[in-house]
């Protein structure tokens, strides 16, 4: 049954082809959305945003005039820095160039043509999931920005219960535990005091490193619960979860979300800069990143996940250990063994087969 929250939220449906407006929009409507509109002018797409603001765009690629390529250029450069307006597209064309230039043009997710009707609502329903989510963020910060200082400490507090709710509904979703998000969290704020980081930076690490993941509540079940190899489009999907993470988090002079962001933008950049989604290296890595980096991945290697068993820890060490100066700080790993070696740390590993393959979807 559909949420009421979610049956109010504005689609926008853009085709030149107003016979497939009108198929996309029953579907909805079936589907108990009751804020549709349909537009068949890709010049007028703009206009229509401003005035209907759209909680979700099923946008068609192929249009005369201007193409949907086209129109994905004009609303990234309409849209606020700190919005976040998911666009599904609709296309008969499924080539891989199709779908790289889409995604790098501002696409969130994918229907093909001919589409099913159960994968068309159960997409739509995500996306605007995730849109509830971001403005329900944003709400906060809003809010946060008022009050007036005696109430400080009160609303920080909430704040914080909202992030990490925030965290938990992306972590659920490949973690039945939803506890990786917390046990990153505290890992991290003792690496970076073994650095000697300062202490209110080692105090908004332990806060902001759970969200480091938030991205993946834009990324579809089937990619993100995948047992198998993903393909080439699916990997590019599933590495947007760095700048999905980022943008919902973004637009807050908030210190606690700044550092949150930088960590979901770039906890999967590589020391050696052959990581994503910038590649960059080093000292270009902000040092909570890199924190971030190390713990996330020794976490997600000796718990179990959808696509691989649990390592034991000590196996996990070594990788860390050979892994450093390539994927991870040399400094970090440093400071991060040290850390288990002398807290007595222990994990609750599910003993599997500890030869099974590294996966680094974590």
């Amino acid at each position: 049954m559909l949420e009421a929250r979610l049956a109010d939220m504005r689609i926008l449906i853009v085709d030149d082809q107003p016979a497939n407006v009108l198929l996309v929009r029953s579907i909805l409507e079936r589907a108990g959305y009751t804020e549709i509109r349909g537009e068949s002018d890709p010049l007028a797409v703009l206009d229509v945003v401003r005035e209907f603001e759209p909680d979700l765009i099923v946008l068609d690629l192929h249009m005369p005039r201007r193409d949907g390529f086209q129109v994905l250029d004009d609303l990234r450069r309409a849209q606020a820095q700190d919005e976040y307006l998911p666009v599904l597209v609709i296309t008969a064309d499924a080539t891989p160039e199709v779908k790289r230039r889409a995604l790098n043009g501002g696409a969130t997710d994918f229907l093909t043509k001919p589409f099913d009707h159960v994968e068309v609502r159960l997409r739509v329903r995500n996306l605007l999931q995730t849109r509830s989510l971001h403005n329900g963020l944003q709400r906060t910060n809003a809010r946060l920005e008022g009050l007036v200082s005696q109430r400080t400490a009160e609303l920080e507090a909430a704040h914080g219960e909202i992030l990490t709710r925030l965290a938990l509904a992306a972590e659920f979703r490949d973690d039945a535990t939803g506890q990786h998000t917390s046990r990153v969290g505290r890992l991290s704020m003792l690496v970076a005091q073994e650095l000697g980081l300062p202490r209110q930076t080692i105090g908004l690490i332990e806060q902001a490193a759970p969200l480091h993941d938030v991205g993946k509540i834009g990324i579809p079940d089937a990619i993100l619960l995948k047992p198998g190899k993903l393909d080439p489009d699916e990997w590019e999907l599933m590495k947007s979860h760095t700048t999905i993470g980022a943008r919902l988090l973004d637009g807050t002079d908030n210190p606690l979300l700044r550092l949150a962001r930088d960590i979901a933008l770039s906890h999967h950049e590589r020391w050696d800069g052959r990581g994503y989604p910038h590649g960059r290296s080093s000292a270009e890595i902000p040092i909570e990143a890199c924190i971030v980096a190390v713990t996330d991945v020794f976490d997600a290697l000796i718990h179990r996940r959808p696509y691989k068993p649990a390592w034991p820890i000590e196996q996990a060490l070594d990788e860390i250990a050979a892994q450093r100066g390539s994927q991870f700080a040399p400094d970090v790993v440093d400071a991060f063994l040290s850390v288990t070696s002398n807290s007595g740390f222990s994990g609750e590993v599910l003993h599997e087969d500890p030869s099974a393959q590294r996966r680094d979807r974590c």
